[in-house]
């Protein structure tokens, strides 16, 4: 399993004239997108320090329409990138498309490969999500209705922040501050190891259980929805099929969506307005949020 990041190197011809065919690749014309998404529907507070390295910053975006019918939820979301790669900046497609929901959003960047290895990453998101409690309302947002997500390795993060509660415990919370999790394309049974770049990520083998999501699966913690492309090859549909039906086996909250026709990419693509059709996968996101 080897999990691209959306970050590369593209020509402005290249990535055009790519438009129709780039949610198969790992390479994504991500400058071109974000430069054809709007900018006029939030506020966005960049490069807010939650802990003391380069990248242990994070984007606040706040919503300019916001859903006056109830309290505004804000959402944390962590890319993908196989644990190794990844940057912040990438992702305002991601911002654009949920604060046009009226949500406010958090995109944070965390360390990565080699600079740490497995648990590091994880710890960053507890941090992260600290941080939001101490420090949205400060921004005018809400901790009150807190969502965490994260597609591909960023839906491992979340899932493992969401199941595992030794984590957030680390910086006095739990899981119960999430309203629910959100995790698209995301690699939460996927032992055995066979990359090598990945066992030396998890460490040693008879210690790679604690990075399995669905080890913690059970009863009592926050709603999960679990969107799966059916098409993926990078991170197989099995992933987010074992997880529910763990979940569902223990009596836990889950739902489960799949997208016929969604590869791997496409699962965070298909948010960005100039590829999202109509919008079937932002809406399952935005109806799950609404209700809970």
């Amino acid at each position: 399993m080897n999990i691209p990041s959306l970050s590369c190197k593209w020509s402005l011809r290249a990535a055009v004239s790519a438009s129709l065919v780039w949610l198969s690749s790992a390479c994504t014309p991500v400058t071109v997108l974000n430069a054809m998404v709007p900018e006029n529907g939030y506020q966005r507070i960049a490069d807010i320090a939650y802990g003391d390295t380069v990248r242990q910053k994070l984007d606040v975006y706040l919503a300019k329409a916001r859903d006056q019918t109830g309290p505004a939820s804000t959402i944390i979301f962590f890319y993908g990138g196989s644990w190794e790669s990844g940057n912040k900046n990438d992702y305002k497609f991601v911002a654009e498309a949920l604060t046009a929901q009226g949500f406010d959003v958090v995109i944070p960047d965390y360390r990565v490969y080699p600079q740490v290895r497995f648990p590091a990453f994880v710890e960053d998101g507890a941090s992260v999500v600290a941080w939001a409690k101490q420090h949205l309302a400060d921004y005018g947002a809400s901790d009150d209705r807190l969502f965490v997500a994260g597609h591909s390795a960023g839906a491992h993060i979340a899932a493992l922040l969401t199941l595992d509660a030794s984590y957030l415990q680390r910086v006095d919370l739990s899981p119960a501050v999430f309203n629910g999790m959100i995790g698209l394309a995301g690699p939460y049974d996927f032992l055995p190891l066979k990359s090598e770049t990945l066992k030396s990520i998890f460490g040693p083998e008879a210690q790679r259980w604690r990075s399995q999501p669905i080890h913690y699966a059970d009863a009592g913690k926050p709603p999960m929805l679990l969107l799966v492309g059916e098409d993926d090859l990078t991170v197989l549909p099995k992933n987010s099929y074992n997880l529910a039906a763990k979940i569902r086996e223990k009596g836990g909250n889950v739902q489960l969506e799949a997208f016929d026709d969604y590869g791997h990419v496409a699962m965070v693509a298909k948010l960005a307005k100039p590829l999202r059709g109509e919008g079937q996968l932002l809406q399952v996101i935005k109806d799950f949020v609404s209700r809970h």
